[in-house]
């Protein structure tokens, strides 16, 4: 990096507009500005590729190996939710392809724990011929649904409870 990267940094920024905001005097409030006011300058991973001696690029979806957070949480892209959405979106479609059915919510926020499943790979013993509710949460071989009572922080019986469970 230090004989290669650091030296070759002066054309590796990129002009990004961005709404910054900033303290007013007169007012003694910060204000948020609603359009851009000022530019970020970044850069990326990718910048340094044409620097390396050898390189590999691998061409993947989206949707199952890419969900960058680099905006705000309410953003329409590349947020906190958005990648959230992605990762659950995957991990229905895993419960799916193993043979399980989606019931409840199925639009609700699910997850698989990367300790069951990094791929969808042993989801077939779990999920095959069962009907799992939305919103899920499988662990480690255990399938809790998620009822709005847990949602709200309230206390319940935990996610090895019968009531908690989907059979």
């Amino acid at each position: 990096l230090k004989d290669t990267v650091i030296p070759n940094t002066d054309n590796m920024y990129h002009i990004a507009n961005k709404k910054i905001p900033y303290y007013d005097a007169a007012t003694g409030t910060t204000v948020k500005p609603t359009s851009n006011n000022g530019i970020k300058l970044e850069s990326f991973i990718f910048d340094v590729f044409p620097l390396s001696k050898s390189m590999v690029v691998l061409d993947v979806l989206r949707e199952e190996e890419f969900a960058p957070v680099k905006n705000p949480p309410g953003s329409s892209s590349d947020s906190p939710d958005t990648a959230r959405a992605l990762l659950s979106d995957l991990g229905k479609r895993w419960v799916k392809d193993a043979g399980g059915e989606l019931t409840g919510d199925v639009d609700a926020i699910c997850e698989v724990s990367p300790s069951t499943s990094y791929g969808g790979e042993g989801m077939e013993d779990l999920v095959k011929d069962k009907k799992i509710e939305c919103p899920f949460h499988i662990d480690k071989g255990s399938i809790s649904s998620v009822t709005k009572k847990k949602l709200e922080g309230a206390e319940d019986d935990g996610p090895d409870s019968k009531k908690a469970r989907t059979e």
